[in-house]
């Protein structure tokens, strides 16, 4: 009779599988629209290893896992949304943060303005086209994204963990098996089996441990197999070639043993990526131009969300702030030699007012009213904008990072779209 009932069960849950995947496949790709947060649930999700950055143009490639041999896989390219979010280790990146190889998630969509897409414009069912080996589902179309992150921050935002099973080790290499599954105990389980070498990193409370270290303390055998009874951790991926004529295995970067581990992780990386911002000033878009006399303007703006709340909280009513055109790509526009201080709006906070319910990801909630000396052309409804405090650092962004009016043309700004490798047909 237990036999029956698992089998039924199996039986019923093959069955919402197979209509999981009808559904999401007959699903249309979405386009954002401009001056509007996408909602999440009309992204396409995947994942893969992320395999070049230009992290100037806030762009780059990555290897999607599709439904053939991984290894197969041509880089795909993607861009940032204006809004997008980049979380690594729990907090908030900029693309120049992530180490190349690390395995990414990635919700996206299609470019909201394809005549200006950084990156190729593929077909709209392109993401159902299969590419030899490499099998369907690895070059999307939805490739403007809008959340990419890491394993840690994929699992903190799930509330998953991983339980480390058994360890298999001969001459510091070897293998994990490891089940992630969520913190409650409910829904779906995930097994994998993972490579591990001299190079995964382990850390426990404010330690950084090697293998070795944890082969002398007996944590870990020096030779041979061994339960790890299902002790829970976070674990970093990254994937690099594996012998044995295996097409994908994925590799354990990283293990934070312990909260204490990966709080510290994120509190590095968060800290990173305050000093960041700082320099670059805080993005968002304009909501409404009110126009005074003598060039004088009201600008009102949303400022982007996922960032830490001191950065927003240095916003304050009765401050003086500078204000500076962008891009899609949130490269700052300059005139001439001028740098983006030269070029930037000056002027008092008016308003500074936070919505608490309803708040779309992408946004903070935060909305800013700005009377500005200088009204560019770039201070319009829609267009993306960056803003600095007066309590900020005044920094000059490098070259690669602002657009001259004169010398960046749309052809030849990003560089063009052409530098990425595209798909040959089937």
């Amino acid at each position: 009779m237990k036999r029956v009932h698992v089998l039924w069960i199996f039986t019923l849950y093959f069955c919402a599988l197979i209509f999981s995947v009808h559904a999401t496949a007959k699903e249309k790709p979405f386009r954002p629209k401009v001056g509007e947060f996408p909602p999440m649930a009309k992204a396409h999700s995947y994942k893969g290893e992320l395999t070049f950055v230009d992290h100037a143009n806030r762009r780059g490639s990555i290897r999607i896992d599709g439904d053939g041999r991984f290894r197969f896989a041509a880089p795909s390219p993607f861009a940032l949304l204006p809004y997008g979010l980049v979380r690594y280790h729990g907090s908030p990146a900029d693309l120049r943060d992530i180490p190349l190889g690390t395995v990414m998630y990635a919700k996206a969509f299609l470019p909201p303005d394809p005549k200006i897409s950084s990156v190729p414009v593929m077909p709209l069912d392109n993401r159902k086209k299969k590419y030899g080996y490499a099998g369907t589902g690895v070059a999307p179309a939805e490739n403007h994204i809008f959340l990419f992150e890491d394993e840690p921050s994929y699992c903190k935002r799930l509330g998953l963990v991983w339980k480390l099973k058994e360890v298999e080790l001969k001459e510091n290499t070897g293998m994990i098996i490891a089940r992630r599954e969520a913190r409650t105990g409910k829904g779906m389980v995930l097994s994998e089996t993972f490579s591990v070498d001299a190079t995964t990193r382990f850390w426990r409370g404010k330690e950084h441990l090697h293998l070795n270290d944890l082969i002398e303390e007996k944590v870990l055998p020096e030779n041979g197999s061994q339960s790890l009874n299902e002790q829970a951790v976070f674990l970093g991926i990254s994937w690099k070639p594996t012998p044995g004529g295996v097409f994908k295995r994925f590799h354990i970067s990283d293990v934070w043993l312990d909260e204490i581990a990966l709080e510290r992780a994120a509190q590095i990386q968060n800290e990173s990526h305050k000093a960041f911002i700082k320099s670059r000033w805080m993005p968002g878009w304009v909501d409404q131009v009110e126009y005074g006399k003598f060039g004088r303007a009201k600008v009102t703006v949303t400022l982007f969300g996922g960032m830490d709340d001191s950065l927003y909280a240095d916003f304050k009513k009765g401050q003086k702030a500078m204000l500076a055109s962008s891009e899609n790509t949130l490269k700052h526009w300059a005139g001439g030699t001028a740098g983006t201080a030269q070029m930037a709006g000056k002027g008092i906070l008016l308003e500074v007012s936070k919505t608490k319910k309803g708040v779309p990801l992408g946004s903070s909630g935060i909305q800013l009213s700005l009377e500005t000396n200088l009204v560019t052309e770039g201070f319009r409804p829609g267009k993306i904008i960056r803003i600095r405090p007066e309590s900020w650092p005044l920094l000059e962004v490098p070259r690669e990072e602002y657009i001259h009016h004169t010398r960046d043309g749309i052809d030849i700004r990003f560089p063009t779209p052409d530098i990425f490798h595209i798909f040959p047909k089937n």
